[in-house]
């Protein structure tokens, strides 16, 4: 008997170490992610609920900083460049901090996205941007702290942050026409010699046409300045390809010359090895 206690106690113990009992959360994780005109905006923090507490001046006092949720930090991320309130905030991931007041609420930029509530040490080096909102009561309260993004236009967006009777909404500029133009720009202007040394590599490694795989490997080379060695030896590969073993060893040679001014000891071996080969 005794041994069998001992047996279901080895079989029971790992189990019961593995087992893990599963709660709701306080405050449950959010997550937003909305396109505002081009540019990518994404929110993650936590939704504490008011639940029947007085909320601003008494669980979050005025005039005192505040992690603007709860739990970790409420993280925003923008694509591109944005601009608020006239100032430039570089694309990127940003901690939001904010000092609530009965009539405006400061809403602060913080680079350092890794604290749980505030920052044990707080550095204004930290601080990416700074700016005041006015403060809107709200006819019906919000039970649980909520952060959107809306009134979207092509040109710019709104950070809405609602909770009990207050609500703020921080207008931010994006990029739009700056990015249409350049792709504008970019597709009326044809394709890059890039484009064609792709479409030629395909073609060639794909056993495609190799007619055009030369069309386009020449067009590569003719439009770009500095005559990239992997370029010449797609081309120096294409012609041996197609019986052109001389044409192909003067190519070898100009992408090998390319090869050993940029140290690039790889492809110094390649064409090395195919010179040879195609001199037999």
């Amino acid at each position: 008997m005794k041994k069998l206690l001992i047996a279901l106690a080895l079989i029971i113990a790992p189990l019961a170490s593995e087992a893990q009992v599963k709660t709701p959360q306080a405050s449950p994780k959010g997550y937003i992610k909305q396109t505002v005109g081009l540019t990518d905006v994404e929110v993650t923090y936590s939704r504490p609920g008011a639940r029947g507490r007085a909320v601003f001046g008494n669980l979050v006092p005025f005039g005192k900083l505040w992690r603007t949720g709860a739990n970790e930090n409420t993280i925003i991320n923008f694509s591109d460049d944005v601009v608020i309130d006239g100032k430039t905030l570089k694309k990127g991931k940003y901690a939001i901090y904010t000092v609530p007041r009965i009539e405006s609420w400061d809403i602060i930029f913080y680079l350092s996205t890794d604290n749980w509530g505030l920052p044990e040490n707080w550095s204004d080096a930290y601080v990416a941007l700074k700016t005041t909102v006015k403060e809107e009561a709200l006819p019906t309260p919000v039970e649980t702290f909520t952060i959107g993004i809306n009134g979207l236009d092509p040109n710019f967006g709104y950070l809405d942050i609602s909770w009990e009777n207050s609500h703020v909404a921080l207008k931010f500029e994006v990029p739009t026409a700056k990015i249409a133009t350049a792709s504008i720009d970019k597709a009326l202007a044809g394709p890059t010699w890039n484009d064609y040394f792709a479409a030629s590599q395909y073609l060639f490694q794909s056993n495609g046409n190799i007619e055009t795989a030369r069309t386009y490997v020449d067009k590569a080379l003719d439009m770009s300045s500095d005559k990239p060695y992997y370029v010449s030896r797609l081309k120096s590969l294409i012609q041996a390809k197609q019986g052109d073993k001389k044409g192909a060893i003067e190519t070898a040679k100009a992408s090998l010359a390319s090869a050993e001014a940029a140290n690039n000891a790889d492809y110094v071996k390649l064409n090395k090895d195919s010179i040879a080969e195609w001199s037999r």
